[in-house]
């Protein structure tokens, strides 16, 4: 179970985070977790250029350190990488120090200041140890593509029917995820395109 807009308290709980741009601009903002991996990234980024779109990628650490040519081809295209932590940790399962250790490790490989929880779960002591260090990124609009109970179709309509200026939309490059993104997201970028929007990275 999700939700495809985020609930107003749990925006409220984390308040300082980023969870919209500028709602005055008709611009939205493609973003993909949990890569990079050989099966689905460089689909994600052969669409992308094709398009000539530009995204942002939160990696996961242990992942580019398994995948370095494929991390390295997302910064030649010319997109933004966002840090994911270093073994796709929950953060509200995790003691803030060793999470801290592992946003850090993580930033070993993959310098950059955004940062973005898995699973969207943080912690205020982390957010408030993570908050000094990174812009921390959450979504306008979740595409539900991990979900095993969500069709493909159901996938795409959640983004069509949601997205808005300043929209961050959040999809993920997984093995979960792969066929439901796959349908989604040359649907919705087609959408997007056809309704005037301008993509940005973050």
């Amino acid at each position: 179970m999700y939700l495809v807009r985020p609930p107003y308290l749990y925006k409220k709980f984390l308040s300082k985070a980023i969870w919209r741009m500028n709602p005055t601009e008709k611009k939205i903002y493609l973003t993909f977790d949990d890569g990079p991996i050989p099966e689905v990234t460089p689909w994600v980024l052969n669409l992308l250029k094709q398009e000539n779109i530009k995204a942002t990628f939160f990696c996961v650490g242990d992942n580019v350190a398994k995948n370095p040519e494929i991390y390295n081809q997302i910064i030649e295209q010319g997109h933004t990488l966002g840090n994911h932590t270093f073994n796709h940790l929950n953060g509200w399962n995790t003691d803030t120090n060793k999470y801290i250790e592992n946003v850090n490790h993580c930033n070993q490989l993959v310098k950059t200041n955004l940062f973005r929880p898995p699973y969207g779960k943080l912690k205020r002591s982390q957010f408030a140890v993570l908050n000094s260090q990174f812009s921390i990124i959450m979504w306008d609009v979740l595409s539900g593509d991990y979900d095993k109970e969500t069709s493909p179709e159901k996938c795409l309509k959640n983004v069509v029917d949601m997205v808005r200026n300043g929209s961050i939309i959040l999809f993920h490059d997984s093995l979960k995820a792969q066929t439901k993104m796959q349908y989604a997201l040359p649907g919705f970028i087609a959408f997007a395109k056809e309704k005037g929007y301008e993509f940005e990275k973050l």
